[in-house]
């Protein structure tokens, strides 16, 4: 856990820019052509490096994510077909990966000292080529700007472990252990405390409310799987389009990993039950993608933060 901890220490953060050989590209078992719908398996998973961060404290932040265009997550531990380098940065990546595109999911920062050298993220699925991207700093296009307020004022959400716990904003803001003892197949109570700064105009009726802020948990890291459930106090979500509304059947519920912090302020709670003894990191992540400025494709804004969870038998 150490380790974790002191990698962490390295971390905060984000444009787009998606690096990957020619190879990763053109690359497909199954013969993929351009506009073709893609298979439901087999596809390689993708690293991405969204962008770089330029601290006020002089070090650099890499943000990293995915995309995954299968329809199963996939899970790839840390070592010859998922690492860093240099080496020492190695260890904090993803080993499990949800379908779609994950975006920022975690950050790698540098000394000032080393601005200028690349950090290389390897990753390698099944029989597929080796993808890799550089966390790259110096290109103005791709430099992310966290910090500041989006146009119509949303921030980066403010999120905590804990009754009365630190309240952050960050690509890597709080790593922390879980106190309690879990075990195998029960079930654990996991909850994180929102509140967004975000400065809006309540003159415009966009704001008149204050918006919601979204929270996503998922698994990190782990040997087994990790099953989430909605908590009791969380209402299940309902179609918000009558039945005649041609919105209603493109509807789709959320994920009960998913909950929303109604008027972005309060906390998130979620049940999660595991299926094998060992160690794990959990993700959460605190979005404000119900504002017209923030969006994963914004790169802003949200708030990344991991629990570390150790299951016994």
């Amino acid at each position: 856990m150490q380790n974790i901890k002191k990698f962490f220490e390295f971390s905060s953060c984000s444009a787009l820019l998606l690096i990957t050989t020619i190879a990763a590209a053109q690359t497909s078992t199954f013969g993929e052509r351009f506009l073709s719908l893609p298979p439901p398996a087999g596809m390689p998973l993708v690293p991405v490096m969204e962008g770089w961060v330029a601290n006020i404290d002089g070090t650099t932040s890499f943000s990293f994510g995915f995309i995954n265009r299968n329809d199963k997550a996939l899970d790839i531990p840390v070592g010859p077909n998922n690492y860093i380098e240099p080496a020492k940065y190695n260890g904090m990546q993803p080993t499990h990966f949800p379908t779609g595109r994950g975006t920022g999911v975690f950050a790698v920062t540098v000394p000032q000292a080393e601005v200028d050298e690349d950090v290389w993220w390897y990753v390698t699925t099944g029989d597929s080529e080796t993808l890799k991207v550089p966390g790259r700093a110096g290109a103005s296009a791709y430099e992310l700007d966290f910090i500041l307020p989006r146009p119509q004022g949303s921030m980066q959400p403010l999120l905590g472990f804990d009754e009365g716990g630190p309240l952050k904003a960050g690509l890597s803001a709080n790593i922390s252990d879980h106190q309690s003892t879990v075990q195998v197949g029960s079930r654990v109570e996991l909850v994180v405390n929102v509140d967004d700064p975000s400065n809006r105009d309540t003159a415009d009726p966009r704001f008149a409310e204050a918006l919601s802020v979204g929270v996503v948990f998922n698994k990190y890291q782990g040997p087994g799987n990790v099953v989430f459930s909605r908590h009791e106090t969380i209402p299940a979500p309902v179609n918000p389009y009558e039945p005649d509304d041609f919105r209603f059947r493109f509807y789709r519920e959320p994920g009960a990993n998913t909950v929303e912090v109604k008027g972005g302020s309060g906390s998130a709670p979620v049940y999660a039950t595991f299926s094998e003894p060992g160690d794990y990191i959990l993700h959460i992540k605190a979005n404000n993608f119900q504002a017209p400025d923030s969006s994963d494709g914004d790169q802003c804004c949200w708030t990344n933060v991991y629990r570390n969870i150790t299951v016994a038998p």
